[in-house]
């Protein structure tokens, strides 16, 4: 598989393969260590801005309303206030703000790892892997293909490896050689094995949503008081735009938020499609969508953690297809992220691309999501690392090209870069050099070169003539030996024998019951 990639290109891979071992790992990447954004946010919108689309938002919510389609989320709504008309749920604003004002500014999640804790909310930025994709490519296959358990393993491989990647999200590939009914079983088992990272649970339907606390619960070696006594995962739903919520999403989501674990609503609103063509419209309607299923969480559980949200972006209005890292996404995220400090939420983006394969589309699209993430304040950034075809193909490549993204991000948020004490002034470094020399040799860089810069684990940096003689292999070639190294390296992180078996044992039963019901 190493060599198949550079047999297409007429060259052989083993000088690729060689480049990226250094010393005994694989790779010498950063260690975990999520980054604090320190940068100001960017903001696109004035005060009055902010204040027309969230008056837009709270008129949608007032005078449209949106359609819950589980009659006992509608009931806890209607009970506490809102206006109800069969599935149709209006609130007005000052309802609206009362329960949002009650979900937290920020809040922890503790997987079974609790070195891997993180902190969803202020200046934190997470950032997880990509999420739910039906198929995969690598250049060993050179093609498109359905997702299965051992590409999906792989991928959670990889986000376990990275220390740049803080949470594990959804399925990282769709593994379509198990069935429906359970395949949650299969994959969280794999996920709770391969990784000890924080972990996600689809909702969709009561037997799936229970089966995954239930296999968190047993990883973490935790009293059912344990689990519900602080978060230890979380969901992430998406609305029906426009303007409405599904049955089995919301009855995941009220499931959790019952047990005080981690909810991120996040509407797919896709200007000129699901939404208006305006960004403001799309922005406004998808804040509204947002903010009703945060209401609802609220009413549940007060106080329990919520996170709001954006998948804004503009359809190809050539062809219909979803645009990813567009200007127009760039600023919608940004938007987002100004009514998500309004409301006083933690918000949640994503990086994403259009493109088919891990190439220069694919990096400059998923550059531009990721920066916008960046600027906008986001806390948790989805699919940031792997996404492609608009989130119909997960990609080993594309997986490692973002990380060195990512990897690069945090370092751009290091204090070290910007600080501004005598040693990094360094007037007894420029005094030693005058007028003449260099400073390659004094003591001051002597001390610091190992350190003073990002050392890049997939960029090349060789001039053309260097790189060409070492064989002249492309990034994507050079991710695809990486990838292949890892995977032949990887180690679980440890878990003790008894857990393991109580879960193996429970993944038995729960499959002898028939897991989760399916209409095939």
């Amino acid at each position: 598989m190493a060599d198949a990639p550079a047999k297409r290109r007429g060259r052989t891979g083993g000088r690729a393969g060689a480049a990226t071992r250094r010393g005994t790992a694989v790779i010498e990447q950063m260690p975990w260590n999520p980054p604090v954004n320190t940068d100001k946010p960017v903001e696109p919108l004035s005060p009055e801005g902010v204040a027309a689309v969230h008056d837009g938002a709270m008129r949608i919510l007032e005078e449209i309303g949106v359609e819950f389609l589980n009659p006992e989320a509608v009931e806890i709504l209607r009970k506490a206030g809102a206006d109800v008309n069969g599935e149709n749920v209006r609130m007005g604003r000052d309802f609206v703000m009362e329960w949002v004002g009650r979900a937290p500014a920020a809040f922890t999640l503790t997987p079974r790892n609790p070195d891997r804790t993180i902190t969803v909310g202020g200046n934190n930025l997470l950032f997880g892997n990509v999420s739910s994709p039906p198929n995969y490519w690598d250049m060993a296959l050179g093609t498109k293909v359905p997702g299965t358990r051992e590409m999906c393993a792989n991928l959670l491989k990889l986000t376990q490896y990275f220390n740049c990647i803080h949470f594990a999200g959804g399925y990282p590939v769709e593994p379509v050689d198990i069935h429906a009914s359970v395949r949650h079983l299969d994959v969280v088992y794999d996920k709770l094995t391969l990784t000890d990272k924080v972990m996600h649970a689809y909702s969709l339907g009561k037997e799936r949503v229970e089966d995954v606390m239930e296999m968190v619960r047993i990883a973490g070696g935790l009293s059912h008081e344990e689990f519900d006594a602080s978060p230890r995962m979380y969901t992430n739903i998406n609305s029906t735009s426009p303007l409405k919520h599904d049955y089995p999403m919301l009855d995941g989501w009220m499931r959790l938020a019952r047990r005080g674990q981690g909810l991120v609503v996040t509407p797919f609103t896709l200007a000129g499609a699901m939404a208006p063509v305006t960004m403001a419209g799309a922005v406004a309607q998808s804040l509204a969508e947002g903010l009703c299923a945060i209401v609802l969480a609220q009413i549940i559980r007060p106080g329990c953690p919520c996170a709001i949200g954006t998948f804004t972006s503009n359809v190809d209005m050539k062809s219909g297809a979803p645009a990813f890292g567009t200007p127009e996404y760039m600023r919608a995220t940004q938007m987002t992220g100004q009514l998500a400090r309004f409301y006083g939420l933690p918000m949640r983006s994503s990086g994403v691309c259009a493109a088919n394969v891990p190439d220069g589309q694919a990096m400059w699209e998923t550059s531009n999501s990721l920066w916008a993430a960046v600027q906008s304040g986001t806390n948790m950034v989805y699919h940031a690392a792997g996404w492609l075809e608009g989130g119909l193909i997960a990609s080993p490549e594309k997986f490692i090209m973002d990380c060195e993204i990512l990897q690069q991000i945090q370092r751009y948020m290091d204090p070290a870069i910007t600080a501004t004490g005598p040693d990094e002034i360094a007037l007894d470094a420029i005094k030693s050099v005058g007028n003449a020399g260099h400073f390659f040799g004094i003591q001051h860089t002597q001390d610091r070169y190992t350190t003073a810069f990002y050392q890049p684990f997939l960029s090349d940096w060789k001039n053309y003539e260097g790189w060409e003689a070492a064989g002249g292999v492309w990034t994507p070639e050079r991710a695809h030996v990486m990838f292949q190294e890892i995977i032949g390296s990887f180690e679980a992180p440890p878990m003790d024998v008894a857990i393991r078996d109580e879960l193996r044992d429970f993944v038995a039963r729960r499959k002898s019951e028939g897991g989760a019901p399916t209409d095939f």
